[in-house]
């Protein structure tokens, strides 16, 4: 066994685990340090490499582990942008991000590009490169905001895609002028990129969602899916360099590709949240701090000038372009913080500029030296750059996204609905637990409470029938808390499960009850009588019945069948928001089927919270198998049923199991029966007899609970 001697240690430290201790202790006490002073974690983590790098007291040096680790990190940044991006909200403002994306671009340019003519005296081509790396930034801050919650804010959103569009111009920028300065700029070289592109392109946004929903639906080991994950991260990376453009532009791509098959309420999300968070993202950091060299401000009047306009322009055009998109889409002034501190960082994309056009050799002085396309003082003065710019968009990005999370809060808190939505999921089967909490976990709202029951029949109550009801119950808790979300376990005694759930239900007031079927078993009569005449007619809650083909993250659409009059119902709202959830949390497409009355109540939900959804006008169940005709693979189906002589009835809701078994047995299916409020009608379908009146006057106050719980969300 070999020991450490702690007097033999010489500087750079060079053993691995005490190198990594280091490292851990400041990950760990950065944040903790400088929370104190309100300086953002991720500056503090620059800072603490600059010290400890080989240009300050030499304690560790930038070597191959740190520079792996911390290009794993910038990947994981861009990779988390994509993923988490909200999709709807990118095609609603994706025109928004484009013109934000040419302000952010040109107006560097262009100022940059004058700088380096008339303040430093370079030529054409090392100015268009010096202002490419103005125009080019890195997502930083975005750390900030995804821990204060505001990482879906519409700016964010705008800057995002942006951040794509003006880095590949920038770099595109890079590869031309590098091109010209070796003479290889010709038509040639533009069908070569032009081509390259295209195919990179396409094999991400397409290929990729083919391979990892495969992968998902035949691999359900938990760590398996998230190497997998990491794996085709650094897969769209490599594929970027071979069309010629930056790995974090593959890294965006691959998270935005992706972004529909890892639900943000997921597992799977939380792990690929916490590794980043925790380990690569902040060795990014560190080594982006290694690089900074204190002596560069003391070298030389040059540098000094260099470095102050290089801050001066990349802050200003960075600044100048987020008012500028402030005053086009009317934003609110915290909303330009976001975006001038998501904007104005230069790190990634700038030092490979810098790097490549160091290393560009255009001539050779009469002294034999070499001219270089970017001097050795552009390279210093850079690296000051990157220390300074990341200091003001830390800052910036901080300060607005407080602002922003505190005034969601106070509306939050002003809006919260009195009702205290408690979700049950009932397990007896250990091969559907992981379904049944996944679907809880996407159709929740931010107040839900999750609870996880199993019944004990009274008459075999034994040693045995309770350990297996623990075992059930602690892999529900295990499956939830993947997802940092608690799960509260319930076991009762009762004499058939159907009672056991009833009274459940009831003791707890639960609001809603997620009941899961096996997932190669179809649904009987029997059981959906037992289930309707038991729960259902019993309770109050809107009542999920769940079938699991496929994981819920791998389905493409939603078709949601929905009977005449559903929107009467008084559970309507409840159980829409869950459906909504659904398409809000895991990016699938609805397809709602219903009377005109029914859509045009979801169109004016739509209208106000836009998800991705289709509507098609159906009002005929004598007829109910022309679904079948449009559902596909990948396809789940979600059917809204009730109560019998309730006001949507429908007397052909009792061959939907037979339908089910029949027609759509390689498909998911969810059976939904909204809550009520102990209202009831007599079956007719004269809409002037008085026993409907109650029902039809309450659709105004139904239409003030949806704009509530959709305003809450």
């Amino acid at each position: 066994m070999i020991l450490l001697n702690i007097t033999n240690i010489s500087l750079p430290i060079a053993h691995p685990v005490l190198k990594f201790f280091i490292i851990l202790i400041i990950i760990l006490s950065a944040p903790i340090i400088l929370n104190k002073f309100k300086i953002p974690h991720i500056l503090g983590l620059i800072i603490a490499g600059a010290l400890i790098g080989p240009n300050a007291i030499n304690l560790l040096e930038r070597d191959s582990g740190i520079i792996l680790s911390g290009t794993a990190g910038l990947l994981y940044i861009m990779f988390l942008a994509g993923l988490e991006i909200d999709l709807v909200e990118f095609k609603k403002n994706s025109l928004k991000s484009i013109i934000f994306g040419l302000y952010t671009f040109i107006i560097p340019m262009t100022l940059g590009t004058v700088a380096g003519i008339y303040l430093l005296r370079f030529s054409l081509p090392t100015s268009m490169l010096l202002a490419s790396m103005f125009a080019s930034h890195t997502l930083i801050a975005y750390p900030i905001l995804t821990k204060l919650e505001v990482h879906k804010n519409r700016a964010v959103n705008i800057t995002i895609g942006g951040t794509m569009i003006t880095d590949t111009l920038a770099l595109l920028v890079l590869a031309v002028i590098v091109g010209m300065a070796h003479g290889e700029v010709g038509s040639a070289f533009w069908i070569k990129i032009s081509f390259s592109l295209v195919v990179f392109a396409s094999l991400v946004l397409f290929g990729f969602p083919i391979v990892v929903r495969w992968f998902f639906k035949n691999y359900t080991e938990k760590v398996s899916q998230y190497i997998f994950i990491l794996a085709m991260v650094f897969l769209g990376s490599i594929l970027a360099e071979l069309a010629g453009i930056e790995a974090i532009i593959g890294a965006f791509l691959t998270g935005l590709s992706l972004n529909r098959l890892i639900p943000s309420t997921s597992p799977l999300m939380n792990r690929i949240e916490f590794v980043g968070n925790a380990i690569f993202i902040p060795f990014f950091l560190i080594g982006v701090g290694m690089l900074v060299d204190f002596k560069t401000f003391f070298v030389s009047f040059e540098t000094i000038k260099v470095a102050i306009v290089m801050i001066v322009m990349a802050t200003g055009s960075k600044y100048a372009a987020a008012w500028l998109t402030q005053k086009t889409f009317k934003f609110t002034n915290d909303e330009r913080r976001l975006i001038f501190g998501l904007s104005n960082a230069q790190a990634a994309a700038t030092l490979a500029a810098v790097l490549v056009g160091y290393n560009v050799i255009i001539g050779t002085t009469t002294d034999g030296e070499p001219i270089r396309l970017l001097s050795e003082s552009v390279l210093n003065g850079t690296i000051i750059m990157i220390l300074v710019t990341c200091t003001i968009a830390s800052l910036s990005a901080q300060k607005g996204a407080m602002n922003i999370s505190i005034l969601s809060s106070v509306k939050e808190d002003k809006h919260k609905p009195e009702l205290d939505e408690k979700i049950l999921v009932t397990v007896s089967n250990p091969d559907t637990i992981d379904e049944l909490i996944h679907l809880s976990l996407i159709v929740k709202s931010n107040y839900s409470k999750l609870f996880a029951l199993n019944v004990i029949n009274s008459s075999q109550g034994d040693e045995n029938a309770v350990k297996h009801a623990n075992k059930l119950l602690e892999k529900a808790i295990h499956t939830a808390s993947a997802a940092d979300v608690k799960l509260h376990k319930l076991v009762t005694y009762d004499i058939d499960i159907i009672s056991g759930i009833t009274n459940a239900v009831v003791q707890n007031e639960i609001t809603d009850l997620i009941i899961g079927l096996r997932g190669r078993s179809g649904i009987s009569e029997s059981f959906l009588g037992n289930l309707t005449k038991g729960v259902v007619y019993h309770t109050s809650t809107s009542t999920f019945v769940y079938k699991s083909a496929q994981p819920i993250s791998t389905v493409k659409r939603h078709l949601v069948i929905l009977p005449k009059n559903a929107e009467l119902e008084t559970g309507f709202p409840f159980w829409l928001l869950k459906i909504w959830n659904i398409a809000r949390n895991t990016g699938a497409k609805l397809v709602f089927f219903g009377t005109e009355k029914t859509i045009q109540v979801l169109l004016d939900i739509h209208k106000k919270n836009p998800i991705e959804a289709e509507f098609k006008v159906f009002d005929n169940w004598d007829d109910f198998l022309i679904i079948s005709r449009d559902i596909k693979a990948n396809d789940s189906l979600i059917i809204v049923m009730s109560r019998i002589d309730f006001i949507s009835y429908q007397k052909n809701m009792a061959q939907v199991p037979s339908y089910l078994n029949k027609y759509f047995q390689q498909n998911n299916f969810i059976l939904i029966y909204p809550a009520q409020m102990s209202v009831k009608v007599e079956e007719t379908s004269n809409l002037n007899n008085p026993s409907l009146i109650e029902p039809i006057e309450k659709i105004d106050e139904i239409r003030r609970n949806i704009a509530r719980l959709f305003k809450h969300k």
